[in-house]
């Protein structure tokens, strides 16, 4: 398959990078099927696409005429058999090998042949979802990073069985849905989170060792890293429950302690404070505005 064939585009999991996954391949003019376990949860899903784009008509950044043209590109479904129509799927489920490896299967019948079924997996192997199907040599990751919409990156993952024509069409697509591309071998956390986990679950270490407050070390990374966003505050962004599931598999895969998860992270998530999408992690969120979290230290 060349990036020309593909027009249809299709998307499991309709969550926050689900969604923005969506949002993205509609605005460069692909027709998308949003895929979730219900009707009433994608509704709801291009609903949160919609209020955001209504922002950048409301800025003037956006005609209201792109905005219907984006939305009416979303076409949801909760049946995997729509997906028939696809040229590529994406997965987008929460990170969990089970749940993954059971809609790689559905997608993998429910997809023609030919069409390509990519992972949007920020650690789990794609050797070991492309040998769950009858399609290995389409079988490829596909990291976006979070949030979609903004973030430039997207890194292309080969698994052993990934082809070399599965590559160059992914690659020339993602380059066509306005992404840089990085590509990375099938190793525990790819190259984005194989830097970036041990980062984040340090600093949760130096928060539990009592090194410096939330604001500290946040403001630590911000000024004296110039990154954009502190450790703490990119860890409830990301999910903590997401940050300590890769951190385990860090740490399983490669046997080294320099990945083991940090016990104030995991008490957290244990807690269920998981970040910004349960309104409490290392900050407490309410709207737009955030503060420190006093019980976590």
């Amino acid at each position: 398959m060349k990036v020309s064939d593909v027009k249809v585009f299709g998307v499991i999991g309709a969550g926050q990078m689900g969604a923005g996954i969506a949002q993205v391949a509609a605005a460069n003019g692909y027709k998308v099927l949003l895929l979730d376990v219900s009707r009433e949860v994608v509704e709801k899903a291009k609903g949160k696409i919609g209020a955001i784009l209504q922002k950048q008509v409301d800025k003037g950044k956006m005609t209201a005429e792109a905005r219907q043209s984006l939305l009416d590109n979303i076409q949801p479904t909760d049946d995997i058999k729509s997906f028939e129509a696809a040229d590529i799927a994406v997965e987008a489920a929460t990170e969990n090998t089970e749940i993954k490896l059971k809609l790689f299967r559905a997608a993998d019948e429910a997809l023609r042949p030919g069409a390509i079924l990519a992972s949007n997996t920020s650690s789990i192997s794609i050797t070991k979802l492309a040998a769950s199907t009858r399609r290995p040599e389409q079988v490829i990751g596909m990291h976006f990073m979070n949030p979609v919409p903004l973030m430039k990156l997207i890194e292309i993952v080969r698994g052993l069985q990934t082809g070399d024509e599965t590559y160059e069409t992914v690659k020339a697509l993602s380059e066509k849905l306005g992404k840089v591309v990085i590509t990375s071998n099938d190793e525990p956390g790819f190259i984005v989170n194989r830097m970036l986990i041990p980062f984040l679950n340090e600093a949760c270490f130096a928060l539990q060792e009592g090194l410096g407050s939330i604001e500290d070390i946040d403001t630590g990374a911000k000024l004296g890293l110039n990154h954009p966003m502190g450790p703490l505050e990119l860890a409830d962004l990301v999910g903590l429950d997401t940050l300590l599931f890769i951190a385990d598999v860090l740490h399983k895969e490669f046997g080294d302690d320099k990945y083991r998860a940090a016990t104030l992270l995991r008490n957290m998530v244990s807690a269920g404070w998981l970040g910004r999408k349960t309104g409490a992690g290392f900050y407490l969120y309410e709207g737009r505005d955030k503060t420190p979290n006093p019980r976590v230290h």
